[in-house]
């Protein structure tokens, strides 16, 4: 048996890396089924390793917490992940913030452009109860992960999922658009992390990061509803790009920052 400070320090040490302390508590809790605060308050817990010394061995040799323990947090929805789909990332929840401040009104019907896990809408139908949502993604592994957070979040009476090539085919009118898409330069640079688990069609959008935008812009006007609102979430450095763009269509756009003070997100509203 060994006590757990002894262990979160050992774990702590093999990980390295910035949040090493958070990856070994975060681990040991999942691994203990002991909720990460109370382990924290009372370290005198007794625990067996092996099961822990094998997450950490995956940890250290740059496997993502999310993907072993198979969950991740976004907008205190614990949602399934898997490597079909990218990882939910506290950034994204500006995209919530940002459409929760614009909304005048509360939207009925929501749509989810390159949906992955869910999270967007999951995270938009808890704020807004009484809507209903649709997300689409090309990749049929990332809508079997999505359907089942909805069903695992409760959300799947008013969350559907499809296959599909962003807004191409739909002819509904949504009074809310949310949307993540791949906006990574294929020459940029990208922790060996992420460039090994997670998928590289949700990472990469051609050389500038700006394939996916090109194709998505065109058809916001033929997808939103009057007063309708779109969030696309941006690099932290293509605001200028994202603005100019947005500025070839008939839509107003805003830039919004997230909480780091970084660009990362870009609203555009119908007239």
């Amino acid at each position: 048996m060994n006590s757990v400070i002894d262990l979160l320090k050992a774990a702590a040490t093999r990980i390295g890396g910035d949040t090493a302390r958070l990856d070994a508590e975060v681990l040991l809790a999942h691994a203990t089924g002991i909720p990460r605060g109370e382990l924290l308050l009372n370290q005198q817990h007794s625990i067996e390793p092996q099961h822990y010394e094998t997450m950490v061995k995956r940890r250290a040799a740059g496997e993502p917490v999310a993907h072993i323990t198979g969950t991740r947090e976004f907008w205190s929805l614990d949602l399934i992940v898997t490597p079909d789909v990218l990882i939910p990332r506290p950034d994204s929840e500006t995209l919530i913030e940002v459409a929760l401040r614009l909304r005048k009104s509360p939207p009925q019907h929501i749509l989810d452009l390159g949906t992955g896990s869910g999270a967007l809408l999951l995270a938009a139908l808890t704020e807004w109860p009484a809507a209903t949502g649709l997300g689409i993604d090309a990749s049929r592994a990332a809508l079997a992960v999505a359907q089942a957070n909805a069903t695992r979040t409760g959300l799947a009476a008013r969350a559907n999922f499809c296959l599909g090539n962003w807004g191409a085919g739909l002819f509904e009118r949504f009074d809310l658009i949310l949307c993540n898409p791949p906006y990574i330069g294929t020459g940029e640079a990208l922790s060996d992390e992420v460039r090994a688990h997670e998928p590289a069609s949700a990472l990469f959008a051609g050389q500038d990061g700006l394939d996916d935008y090109r194709r998505i812009l065109p058809q916001l006007p033929g997808l939103l509803a009057e007063a309708g609102l779109t969030v696309l979430e941006i690099g932290h450095e293509q605001g200028p790009a994202l603005m100019a763009m947005a500025a070839a269509t008939a839509m107003a756009a805003t830039l919004h920052q997230d909480l780091a003070g970084r660009d990362r997100c870009v609203a555009l509203r119908s007239g």
